[in-house]
């Protein structure tokens, strides 16, 4: 029983003052004045009690027992069904003879607002190639510059910078190591995305992990003639991820958003310059010492094929 706090009766209450009417001969008026209450309540809860003894002085839900503009179990479902066949709600109002609102509130209930709900959800399909250098996954990621301390840190959005322009991370994530490469460029052309490439490859053949294949997006300057010259020049096959399918190249996005939270947003920095000289002291960090998830919680240096002589060396 859920009563509030300046209710006169509660349920032992209520049942003491029918004893008094019923036991112990009280009229009504003399034992609602005992209790607090009219002789019209007092009556009220001996009729209750008379008709369902005890179990009549319990309080009762306030929700009426019919509800006239409350729709039938069965038109509900029948709304559902014909979201389910793609119809818009507009329509499923006028065939089922309802109201758009009716519709739209049992479509809400059904958490199928939106087409989009409909959609079954892709099975998520993970993989990691055998070795170091099989795949090599490179994104982009824009970042603007600032010359002052930004209100994601000060919380002060009256002091933004303005017209200070932009700067572009490149990334580059080993398939099976999870091992990365960064660099910061002024813009996102195929010049800048063909000589990351270089230095990415030199990177980790300065590691023995020679790359044989890239995974990057559908951009331009990954589209370009200039980085496929790159790719054959260097040996490396090219390969896309499909369109509007971010999760294609999902270990260089997880690895972004590491590096926005614990680099980018991490700390605070005085302009954009000092942000920028930060990145390789992370990307040490995230490749050498910091434990991941995906791997068993290991370094991604670790997982590099090499002697341990080798590998303690690399973690200086």
């Amino acid at each position: 029983m859920n009563t509030h706090k300046n209710a006169r009766l509660t349920y032992l209450r209520r049942l003491e003052m029918v004893q008094d009417l019923t036991k112990r001969g009280m009229s009504a008026s003399d034992a609602g004045a005992k209790h607090g209450v009219s002789a019209v309540t007092a009556r009220k809860w001996l009729a209750r009690y008379l008709a369902d003894s005890a179990n009549g002085l319990l309080d009762k839900s306030s929700r009426p027992e019919k509800s006239p503009r409350a729709i039938e179990p069965h038109v509900a479902l029948a709304i559902v069904k014909l979201r389910r066949k793609l119809c818009l709600q507009a329509y499923i109002a006028s065939y089922m003879g309802v109201s758009k609102a009716t519709v739209s509130r049992v479509l809400r209930r059904a958490g199928l607002s939106r087409l989009s709900d409909l959609r079954l959800n892709e099975p998520v399909q993970r993989y990691e190639r055998e070795n170091p250098g099989e795949l090599l996954h490179i994104d982009i990621k824009k970042l603007g510059r600032f010359e002052q301390v930004g209100h994601r840190i000060t919380g002060d959005r009256t002091q933004r910078a303005r017209n200070v322009g932009w700067e572009y991370i490149f990334v580059a994530v080993d398939d099976h190591g999870r091992l990365a490469f960064t660099q910061v460029y002024p813009d996102e052309t195929k010049i800048s995305a063909g000589a990351f490439l270089r230095a990415a490859v030199a990177y980790f053949a300065g590691l023995r992990v020679p790359i044989q294949r890239v995974l990057t997006d559908n951009g331009m300057s990954f589209r370009s003639a200039l980085f496929a010259e790159a790719c054959l020049e260097l040996g490396i096959t090219q390969k896309f991820t499909r369109a509007y399918r971010p999760q294609t190249n999902g270990k260089a996005e997880r690895f972004i958003q590491s590096a926005l939270r614990e680099w980018a947003y991490g700390h605070t920095y005085e302009n954009s310059q000092q942000r920028c000289a930060a990145l390789p002291i992370w990307t040490h960090f995230y490749n050498r010492h910091r434990p991941h998830h995906g791997i068993d919680l290991v370094a991604p240096i670790s997982r590099l094929s090499m002697s341990r002589n080798n590998l303690l060396t690399l973690h200086i």
